[in-house]
């Protein structure tokens, strides 16, 4: 099977969870002529459906990325939710704390591969974030959005670049680490 129940519960939890932390760094702001809506305050819902459009899109294919990629390589990898480090996050967003950290997902891989091959797993999910930012800057490069969409489109266009550069640091813990240390390994 190639993404179970189970799978789509956590991704869902997911969307919901990077939605409503992302939420308080992405606020919805009404774009019209009419200046009754251009000042009105968007509600809590729009704002966290707005942090699902930017954020959510970003962290999921990331994680699905990187399950895929392992799965081509014919292991068995399963996405997760960290829930437990969604409702720290959370409960610091919600007592204003300043977000110092976050983990998006991740995947558990079971089965035998080479390091070349843990190497590339590694690389799938900062590879799709970059990706995702040049599809999206070419979009608004070529005008082939409407121009009430660009806010939206360049903060998940930030995001995916962010994503991609945070993801590669060579520290445990962070795709980069994994990626490097694979490679090191492949070669010694």
């Amino acid at each position: 099977m190639i993404i179970t129940v189970q799978e789509i519960i956590e991704i869902v939890i997911m969307a919901l969870a990077v939605g409503y932390i992302f939420s308080g760094f992405f606020k919805k702001r009404y774009i019209s002529d009419d200046p009754f809506v251009q000042y009105s305050k968007p509600s809590m819902i729009d704002n966290l459906i707005y942090g699902i459009k930017i954020a959510a899109p970003a962290v999921i294919l990331h994680e699905l990325s990187h399950k895929f990629v392992a799965m081509a390589f014919g292991a068995q990898a399963v996405i997760h939710a960290p829930i437990g480090m969604y409702t720290i996050v959370i409960l610091m967003r919600l007592l204003n704390f300043p977000i110092i950290f976050f983990v998006g997902g991740y995947v558990s891989i079971f089965g035998k591969l080479f390091a070349w091959q843990h190497a590339l797993i590694s690389l799938a999910g900062p590879l799709t974030n970059l990706i995702i930012y040049l599809v999206l800057i070419s979009l608004v490069k070529f005008n082939l959005v409407n121009k009430k969409h660009y806010e939206m489109i360049g903060r998940a266009a930030k995001l995916n670049l962010f994503l991609f550069a945070f993801n590669m640091i060579p520290l445990p813990g962070f795709d980069g680490y994994s990626f490097f240390s694979a490679i090191l390994s492949y070669i010694f």
